[in-house]
C-alpha cells in the first residue's frame, strides 16, 4: 500500500508541471486571439464612430476616436440621397436566387463526386477546383461578353447568373458526403432506393449544417460584390448595395460620414444573418472533414 502511495504522489508531481506548461500554453494562445479579434473589429467600430461625426471631425489630424456629439444626420443624408430601397430589393434578388441555385447544384455536384465511382472522376474534380486558383478578375470578360450577347446587360439576371454555381460549395459538399458512411447507402439500396431517391430522402437531411454553411457562404460573398455589379450594370436602380454605395466615393473629395454611414446600414443584415444561423454555420464547417 505504501508504494502504491508513493507511486501515485510521484506521477501527480510529474502531471503537475505538464499542466501548468499546458495552462500557461493555453493563456497565450487566448491572448492572442483576443487580440486577433480587437484588431478584426477595430475597423468596423472605427467606421460606425466616423458615421456619427461631421465632415470636419473625420478630417481632423490628429484623430479624435469619440465624435463630439453622436448625430445621426449622416444616416438620414445618406438615405435620402441614394435609393436604398431599389439597393436592398436588388440585393434581396440575388441572394435568394443566388443561395437557392448554388445550395442545389453544390449539392448535387458533391454528391455526384463524393459517391460516383467512374474513370477519371478525380481528375473531373481538380478541372473543377481550377477556378479557386485563378483571380476572379480573370472571368469578368468572358462574363460580360457572354451578358452582353444574350442582352441581359444591366438586368437584374445579370448580377444572379454568375453566382449560381459555387465551387467552393462543391468541395464543402464533397468533403462532407465523403465523412457518411457507405452502409447507410447500401440500407437506402436494400429499401429500394434509386441514387435520386437517396440523395433527396435520406444525404439532404443529413447534410443541413453544410447546405446552411453554402448559404450563409453564397450570401456573404453575394453581399459584398462590388466589381461585377459596377461592370455589368449602370443604372443605379438595377445596382445592389455594394455597388450603390460606391457612388458615395466622390472623384475628388468624399464625404466619409457618410460613406461610413452607408456602410453600416449594408453591413446590418449580414450580422443579423450570422447571429441568427452562427450554430448551424460552425457545425458545417466542423463537419466537412475529408475521408478517404
Amino acid at each position: 500500500m505504501e508504494a502504491t502511495k508513493v507511486t501515485t504522489t510521484t506521477v501527480d508531481r510529474k502531471q503537475k508541471p505538464k499542466k501548468k506548461q499546458r495552462n500557461k500554453g493555453l493563456l497565450v494562445i487566448y491572448i492572442c486571439l483576443i487580440l486577433g479579434s480587437f484588431v478584426m473589429l477595430l475597423p468596423f467600430v472605427w467606421s460606425v464612430l466616423t458615421s456619427f461625426k461631421t465632415l470636419s471631425e473625420s478630417l481632423q489630424f490628429p484623430p479624435n476616436i469619440l465624435p463630439n456629439k453622436f448625430d445621426t444626420a449622416n444616416y438620414k443624408s445618406v438615405w435620402e440621397a441614394l435609393p436604398f430601397g431599389h439597393f436592398f430589393i436588388n440585393t434581396g434578388l440575388m441572394i435568394i436566387f443566388r443561395v437557392l441555385f448554388s445550395v442545389l447544384f453544390s449539392a448535387m455536384a458533391g454528391y455526384a463526386f463524393a459517391r460516383i465511382r467512374i474513370k477519371g472522376m478525380n481528375i473531373l474534380f481538380l478541372i473543377v477546383l481550377l477556378p479557386m486558383m485563378v483571380p476572379g478578375q480573370v472571368f469578368v470578360l468572358p462574363q460580360y461578353l457572354l451578358m452582353s450577347k444574350l442582352g441581359l446587360a444591366n438586368t437584374i439576371t445579370a448580377l444572379i447568373i454568375p453566382g449560381i454555381a459555387s465551387t467552393f460549395g462543391t468541395f464543402l459538399m464533397r468533403q462532407f458526403f465523403m465523412t457518411i458512411p457507405e452502409e447507410i447507402e447500401e440500407a437506402a439500396i436494400l429499401d429500394g432506393c434509386n441514387y435520386g431517391q437517396m440523395f433527396v430522402r435520406v444525404m439532404l437531411p443529413l447534410a443541413k449544417a453544410p447546405l446552411i454553411s453554402v448559404g450563409i457562404f453564397t450570401a456573404l460573398f453575394s453581399w459584398k460584390d462590388l466589381m461585377w455589379p459596377l461592370i455589368i450594370n449602370m443604372s443605379p436602380d438595377k445596382m445592389p448595395l455594394s455597388a450603390g454605395l460606391a457612388l458615395l466615393q466622390g472623384q475628388y473629395t468624399t464625404n466619409y460620414p457618410q460613406l461610413m454611414a452607408g456602410s453600416v446600414i449594408a453591413t446590418i443584415p449580414m450580422l443579423i444573418l450570422y447571429f441568427i444561423f452562427q450554430k448551424q454555420f460552425i457545425q458545417g464547417i466542423a463537419s466537412t472533414g475529408s475521408k478517404e
